[in-house]
């Protein structure tokens, strides 16, 4: 399903560094737990092309299964979070650490959960 989601976003042909998938997309990835959809958070030069060809709603675009962010809470400026990310099969993910931090801050119970699957990822050898 996961897999699906990604050949959705690689129809859009966004550009690389301009981008990164976050959410539950760096748990489905790593095999941690599946994902409903496909979040990113996109740099602002991104956002503003983005807007101008979807409409957005507040700060979010759906574009299919794809949710694409202009930030992302708990940080005003999400561009390190595009700038640090992973390459994992060739797409850019959020850094680990930065989804446990998220999760952590957001602390609701499917985040607990959460937490708790990564923890056991990690202990178990995985990154």
């Amino acid at each position: 399903m996961f897999q699906d989601f990604v050949e959705e976003l690689k129809q859009l042909n966004l550009p690389m560094g301009e981008y990164a998938i976050f959410g539950s997309g760096p748990l489905a990835v790593r095999g941690v737990r599946e994902s409903q959809d496909i979040d990113l958070v996109v740099k602002d030069g991104l956002w503003q092309e983005l807007s101008q060809k979807y409409a957005p709603e507040g700060r979010r675009i759906y574009v299919g299964n794809v949710e694409i962010y202009a930030d992302w809470s708990p940080w005003t400026d999400t561009g390190f979070l595009v700038d640090s990310a992973e390459i994992i099969e060739g797409m850019p993910y959020v850094r680990l650490e930065y989804v446990q931090e998220w999760k952590a801050y957001l602390s609701r119970d499917k985040d607990k959960a959460d937490l708790k699957l990564i923890e056991k990822y990690l202990s178990e050898g995985g990154r």
